[in-house]
């Protein structure tokens, strides 16, 4: 567990994180979304001390981590930035096991985990080990970046906004495979992001910042029915956008869940938005029917709508 525990990073122009308390669980994807300048980047960073606080405390299970030291508090959390920041002229395994190499492992074992993080996200290791980051698609660049930071199999994976410069079809795929990842290693990744459509799609738990403070911090569900304030309502922002979709398209999607006869509570022809205030008042889930056919609607399957087609 890492806690934050009244924080605060001053420079000249201002307060980049003022009083920040902040929890954040173990094994799951934690998502830290908000506009540009609201301090998610600056709490990142605190993490792995690029960034040290002016006043608070920052704890990783129990200790305070300017207590750890730097080296090892370093090696222990996984890092992937926007910019990728692969070696260009080390080989796709060197840039892989580059930290193994610091921790003194054996070639050998290096070459193995090298080869079975490859194996993991589906770049076969006889076809990429010896290739160069300039012979790989951004896509699979990003791929060695991920399992970079795996590479120690650290605890902590600290992710920067990975996928911003990303075109929307590879975006998703990567979006998945974190997710996917973090389900196989059990791993705590903290996930920044300023799109609270990537938010929804893989985040467990969602914190929502402005201006150095936290608005809410919950599951999307929680945030959808129960937004804490204007800002985190606006920010959701689907009313205006989701009276352009109805429910067909989402059915049309491959969502919901196919139920014995039950009453009808709305038309496949409302709109998103409709589905959404019914959710507020029915959050185990809604009704429609369509060719005869009865179909559950949840919060879940509105929230994958959303990421999926950006409503």
């Amino acid at each position: 567990m890492i806690e934050f525990k009244q924080v605060t990073k001053a420079y000249d122009a201002g307060l980049a994180l003022n009083d920040l308390t902040l929890t954040i669980p173990d094994n799951q994807v934690f998502v830290l979304v908000g506009p540009s300048g609201s301090g998610k980047t600056t709490t990142l960073k605190m993490i792995n001390r690029l960034i040290e606080p002016t006043n608070g405390s920052i704890l990783i299970d129990g200790q305070p981590i300017d207590q750890i030291d730097l080296q090892t508090l370093r090696l222990n959390t996984g890092y992937v930035l926007q910019n990728i920041a692969l070696f260009p002229n080390l080989t796709i395994e060197d840039n892989i096991t580059i930290q193994l190499e610091v921790l003194k492992w054996p070639k050998a074992k290096r070459q193995q985990r090298a080869y079975e993080l490859l194996a993991l996200v589906d770049l076969a290791p006889a076809q990429y080990a010896q290739r160069y980051p300039s012979e790989l698609s951004g896509g699979e660049q990003q791929r060695i970046g991920i399992i970079r930071a795996l590479a120690n199999n650290p605890k902590v994976i600290l992710m920067d906004e990975p996928f911003s410069a990303l075109d929307p079809v590879i975006k998703t795929q990567l979006q998945d495979l974190v997710v996917k990842l973090q389900r196989q290693l059990h791993n705590t990744v903290i996930f920044v992001t300023h799109d609270m459509k990537e938010a929804l799609r893989i985040g467990q738990t969602i914190a929502v910042m402005r201006a150095g403070h936290i608005q809410q911090v919950g599951t999307a569900e929680m945030i959808f029915n129960q937004p804490e304030n204007e800002f985190v309502r606006e920010f959701f922002d689907i009313e205006r956008s989701a009276d352009a979709e109805t429910v067909q398209a989402l059915l049309d999607s491959g969502l919901g869940q196919l139920v014995d006869s039950q009453p009808v509570q709305l038309q496949v022809t409302d709109s998103i938005a409709k589905l959404a205030q019914k959710l507020v008042d029915y959050p185990t889930g809604v009704f429609v029917q369509i060719a005869q056919q009865t179909w559950l609607l949840t919060m879940a399957d509105l929230t994958t709508f959303i990421a999926k087609r950006g409503v």
